[in-house]
């Protein structure tokens, strides 16, 4: 079956770049579809359970992808309205601008973008602006020039929070508010007022927000486009497949699997896929044709391939002092983002994660038999945690790719020790000052229930690199406006475009690059 109605754009997917650009198209009036293979995320008590959502992964899409040796394994991903999103902790971070340069580390380098940090400036301030990002430009001296301050304060560090950034300025550092994305107003205490939509909770990373109080792609975007009478969204509906005219230059059918199993098709003059990086590469090799053999938008043959992750560690230190601290997730540092006194290459970023409790760390409770005191119980144990998130840069290499096999199942293929000295000793230097910092000096614990029980190859939820935008068509697959230098009316705007992952979040950045591309699109439109 088809769809009677042609369209001016169709998105493919809701997350930060898909439901960000329906929002900046929305106001256009021109007809936009948004087709999303999941649903409404279920506003249940399980969102803010650890055990339903990290223990038993309840809300992580069932299926299986397979690693390169053929072992299978479930991804990190969520497919509902909002994307990954729903779940993400909101820590909306610029990249910096020597990200946007060649950059020599241990293992290689990390390549130049087409643009530089300047030319995605103002979408930054404007993706601030509107995903409601709390910080302070200024506090951290690797940042760019932002030509404007963040639209709301700071969160206010929580008393323990506030020590530890005060000992990290006695060591000299330069630690500064993590800049996050909530719905949020504080009085003169640091408190959650009356009227605020965020209540400063312990399950803001990792969790849906059960308040809309996160600002995620649904709440931020997606709902707001939709009160467009010119916006339409169906759920349900898997896109499989994308076909072209005869010539291969225009894509004519979005092809789509819907909640009974049904296919339909859809037609729009402009086509947006922002399915995520390794959906994205995944749909545009499975629409490979007679003029397109080797996938969609693949005569460079690198869709696919240069998969990103980064190279994360989440470390659950021990307080020697309680750490009663609710809302954690307020401090950041990256004082060795780009080298160290001892080391001439990028080391990364460390940041605060959300606060662990009892059920997460019996979780983790197997992996850490024998290195922590047994008469420490669980519950004492998460009152004394202080949880870190430590993220090096990965390199986008032609091996670590997205692949199909012939029943079309999605195989990854990683390098999982790529680039990974810089992330040991940034796990060092941060080891060498616990004892400076009130923390047991023994005691930095792997907290892998935030990176999918330990297995690198599951933690998707940093993905990026498989369909990369430049300058030369014979080197990328999509031009500096992330559309497809094969097709005439073919864009990407997830995360798939980065020709490199930097050492922070991607979130603020995809979001960013969707409102410039949106901008061109209705340049064109017009």
């Amino acid at each position: 079956m088809a769809d009677d109605q042609h369209y001016d754009v169709i998105i493919i997917g809701t997350g930060a770049g898909g439901g960000t650009l329906a929002h900046r198209l929305a106001p256009t009036g021109k007809r936009i579809l948004i087709l999303e293979r999941g649903d409404y995320l279920p506003r249940e008590r399980d969102n803010w359970d650890s055990t339903a959502v990290f223990v038993k992964g309840k809300y992580r899409a069932p299926e299986f992808w397979y690693d390169k040796h053929g072992d299978a394994f479930p991804p990190e991903v969520n497919y509902y309205v909002g994307g990954n999103t729903k779940f993400y902790g909101a820590a909306l971070f610029r990249l910096r601008p020597e990200d946007f340069g060649e950059l020599r580390h241990h293992d290689g380098i990390s390549p130049a973008w087409p643009i530089d940090y300047d030319d995605l400036e103002p979408y930054y301030t404007q993706a601030e602006q509107l995903y409601l990002v709390h910080g302070r430009h200024g506090e951290d001296p690797t940042e760019g020039r932002a030509s404007g301050q963040y639209p709301h304060p700071p969160v206010e560090h929580e008393p323990r929070i506030q020590q530890l950034s005060d000992d990290l300025e006695k060591k000299g550092l330069h630690p500064f508010h993590l800049p996050i994305g909530v719905n949020l107003t504080q009085d003169g205490n640091g408190r959650a007022t009356q009227d605020s939509a965020c209540i400063r909770c312990d399950r803001v990373d990792g969790f849906p927000c059960l308040l809309g109080a996160k600002s995620d792609a649904q709440v931020i975007c997606v709902d707001p486009a939709l009160a467009y009478d010119n916006v339409t969204m169906v759920t349900g509906a898997n896109v499989r497949r994308l076909e072209t005219d005869p010539t291969g230059r225009t894509v004519t059918s979005v092809v789509a699997e819907l909640a009974d199993g049904s296919p339909y098709g859809f037609s729009a003059d402009i086509v947006v896929v922002a399915c995520g990086a390794v959906n994205s590469a995944a749909l545009l090799l499975r629409s490979a044709n007679d003029k397109h053999p080797g996938g969609l938008a693949n005569s460079s043959d690198v869709v696919g391939r240069h998969y990103m992750r980064h190279n994360n560690l989440a470390l659950m230190a021990v307080s020697k002092e309680p750490n009663p601290t609710k809302f954690q997730k307020t401090l950041a540092l990256n004082d060795w983002y780009l080298g160290a006194d001892d080391w001439d290459f990028p080391l990364g970023g460390i940041q605060m994660l959300g606060k662990s409790d009892s059920d997460q760390i019996r979780g983790e409770a197997p992996r850490w038999a024998g290195k922590v005191t047994p008469d420490m119980p669980f519950e004492m144990l998460a009152h004394h945690a202080v949880d870190f998130w430590l993220c090096g840069e990965d390199l986008p290499l032609p091996d670590s790719r997205v692949t199909l096999d012939g029943n079309g199942d999605i195989h990854l293929a990683l390098d999982e020790k790529n680039n990974i000295a810089g992330l040991e000793r940034l796990q060092h230097k941060l080891k060498g000052m616990l004892g400076h910092l009130g923390m047991h000096e023994h005691h930095l614990l792997p907290h892998s229930i935030y990176l999918h029980k330990g297995m690198p190859i599951g933690a998707t939820a940093h993905q990026a690199g498989t369909v990369r935008f430049g300058s030369d068509p014979r080197s990328s697959a999509l031009d500096v406006d992330c559309k497809a230098h094969d097709l005439d009316n073919l864009y990407v705007v997830d995360t798939s475009f980065f020709p490199s992952i930097g050492a922070v979040n991607p979130s603020l950045t995809a979001i960013a690059n969707a409102l410039r591309v949106g901008d061109r699109l209705i340049e064109r439109m017009r």
